[in-house]
């Protein structure tokens, strides 16, 4: 019975001894495969650990800027018109709105008093000229008697002067007729020149004063085929702001239409209460869609500046050192560059100094970015894949 059992017996050996070297070998091919997954878990964990930032380089193109200010419209020309003459107003001829033209006769005025001594000062005239002609007659005759010696000579001078003084009587009552006769002709008053009229604060028979002081304002003409536009540009951007500069105009009154004008002289000076200078523009006004006085929205067109680097806004690092912008080098480390802004357009800041045309700017620097720090580059780093991922590709 022993020899059939020894088979037997061996051939369990070989069973148990196969079922361990399978055993072993499912063991170490976990290990193994549990230690290549943990060293992919790694992998990913390091590259997780990486921020990944995208990079520019900055911009050197001319950027064009606007400057949006409040302003005021004025007639290219006001003439606010007094009375040289006292009197009362005898008609007027054109009410507020109507245009006129150079020496159309807008009013005229009744002036009693000033016709009193015009007649006074002709009669004065008249009498002049009467005794100048006497003087002169009786100076020749005592003239005609000097050769004869029955007069003295001192009498024949005094009458030659007495008829020079009356000479001179005359020219000054003429002169005071023509003075009368002036002050006439500013009874009938006349338009300036070409315009509106934009006011008239009289009426037919109203007591007029001599204007200029307390007498007030009769009419207002005011030339608004062109208006003058001023705006108060604060100080930093005056240097931007010259003569010849783009703009354009918007009106509450007409919100859905723009007009051109054009930056026409500047004060040359800052104002001490605003810190802003006084800037003057023009704008064409043929149609009559502006109004004098009113108010005006202004956008300047800065003209950009060549050769100045730029950068997204969203580049800019505040941090307790200052301003910086964060740079990629070629090992994929992080430099942060102190910078300094020379222009606010918005979106694009314009660097004053600080960063060089080839440096690598990152777009928008993760919080707590510093100096040394290990990058990834969007664009040339693969997107990592997660364990569970690799463990299907497995």
């Amino acid at each position: 019975m022993s020899p059939p059992d020894r088979p037997a017996s061996r051939g369990l050996r070989l069973a148990g001894a196969f079922a361990a070297v399978v055993a072993i070998v499912i063991v170490a091919w976990g290990v193994m495969t549990r230690a290549a997954e943990n060293a992919r878990l790694h992998e990913w964990t390091e590259a997780q650990a990486l921020p990944t930032v995208a990079i520019v380089a900055p911009g050197s193109g001319e950027n064009s800027a606007a400057l949006e200010l409040p302003g005021r419209l004025e007639a290219f020309a006001r003439a606010p018109i007094h009375a040289r003459v006292s009197g009362y107003l005898k008609s007027w001829k054109f009410d507020i709105g109507a245009k006129v033209k150079a020496g159309d006769l807008l009013a005229e005025i009744e002036t009693p008093d000033l016709d009193q001594q015009l007649s006074q000062a002709r009669a004065d005239l008249n009498t002049a000229q009467a005794n100048a002609a006497l003087a002169q007659t009786t100076a020749k005759r005592w003239q005609a008697l000097a050769a004869s010696g029955a007069v003295a000579r001192q009498d024949i001078d005094e009458k030659i002067g007495d008829s020079t003084a009356k000479q001179a009587m005359v020219k000054a009552a003429q002169a005071n007729v023509e003075r009368l006769l002036a002050m006439k002709s500013f009874a009938r008053i006349l338009a300036p020149f070409a315009g509106v009229v934009t006011a008239r604060n009289t009426d037919v028979g109203a007591l007029i004063n001599v204007g200029g002081g307390a007498g007030q304002e009769l009419f207002v003409v005011s030339d608004v085929r062109k208006l003058r536009v001023y705006v108060n540009v604060p100080q930093s951007n005056v240097p931007s702001v010259q003569p010849g500069t783009a703009a354009t105009i918007r009106v509450p009154d007409r919100p859905n239409a723009t007009y051109a004008a054009t930056v026409e002289a500047s004060a040359q000076s800052v104002a001490s209460a605003s810190g802003t200078t006084l800037m003057q523009l023009v704008v064409d006004n043929d149609a009559g869609d502006l109004l004098p006085g009113g108010y005006a929205n202004v956008r300047l067109d800065l003209p950009g500046k060549a050769g100045v680097l730029n950068v997204p806004a969203s580049a800019l690092v505040f941090d307790a050192k200052g301003l910086s912008v964060a740079t990629v080098g070629a090992d994929n480390r992080v430099t942060l560059k102190p910078v300094t802004i020379a222009r606010d357009l918005g979106k694009v800041i314009e660097i004053g100094s600080g960063i060089a045309p080839d440096d690598r700017v990152i777009e928008n620097p993760p919080d707590g970015i510093a100096n040394g720090a290990e990058v990834r580059i969007a664009a040339a780093a693969a997107k990592p894949v997660a364990p569970k991922d690799k463990k299907k590709e497995s």
